[in-house]
C-alpha cells in the first residue's frame, strides 16, 4: 500500500508541475582570450531563445564566491546588460572583461527576463551558468 501511495504522489506531481523549458547558452567551458583591446580579454557566448514567453536575457559574470564581476557586452542594453533574443532565435555576444578582473571570473550567466505584463506568480525564471576554463 505505501508503495501505491508513492506512486501515486509521484505521478500527481508529475501532472501538476507542468512543462518547463530553458534557453540554450554554449559553449559549457568558455576560455576568455585577449581582445583587439590591450589589457581586455574577452569570450563569445551564444544563445538560443526555446522560450516563446521570453524575448530578453540579462548576462552576468561572477566569481568563485558569486559576486558580481565587472564586465562589458558588443550589443545588449548597457546599463541592465540586457540583450533581446526573440523566440526560436540565435545570438553571439561577445563578452568583454579587463585583465585586472579576468582572474576573479568564474562564471558566465545568462537569465531569461520576462516582460511584466507576462509575469504571474508561477512564472518560471531560468538562469544557465558556463564555467570560464
Amino acid at each position: 500500500m505505501n508503495g501505491l501511495r508513492r506512486a501515486y504522489v509521484f505521478i500527481m506531481f508529475l501532472a501538476m508541475s507542468g512543462y518547463a523549458s530553458a534557453h540554450e547558452w554554449i559553449p559549457t567551458y568558455p576560455k576568455l582570450e585577449m581582445s583587439h583591446i590591450p589589457r581586455v580579454f574577452t569570450t563569445q557566448m551564444r544563445l538560443f531563445n526555446t522560450r516563446s514567453d521570453v524575448a530578453y536575457y540579462k548576462i552576468q559574470v561572477f566569481d568563485a564566491e558569486w559576486e558580481k564581476v565587472p564586465f562589458a557586452l558588443s550589443t545588449a542594453t548597457v546599463a541592465t546588460h540586457t540583450v533581446h533574443v526573440p523566440f526560436q532565435s540565435r545570438k553571439k555576444i561577445d563578452i568583454y572583461i579587463r585583465s585586472v578582473e579576468s582572474s576573479r571570473a568564474v562564471y558566465v550567466c545568462s537569465k531569461s527576463r520576462p516582460l511584466k505584463v507576462a509575469v504571474t506568480k508561477t512564472m518560471l525564471y531560468s538562469r544557465i551558468c558556463s564555467k570560464i576554463k
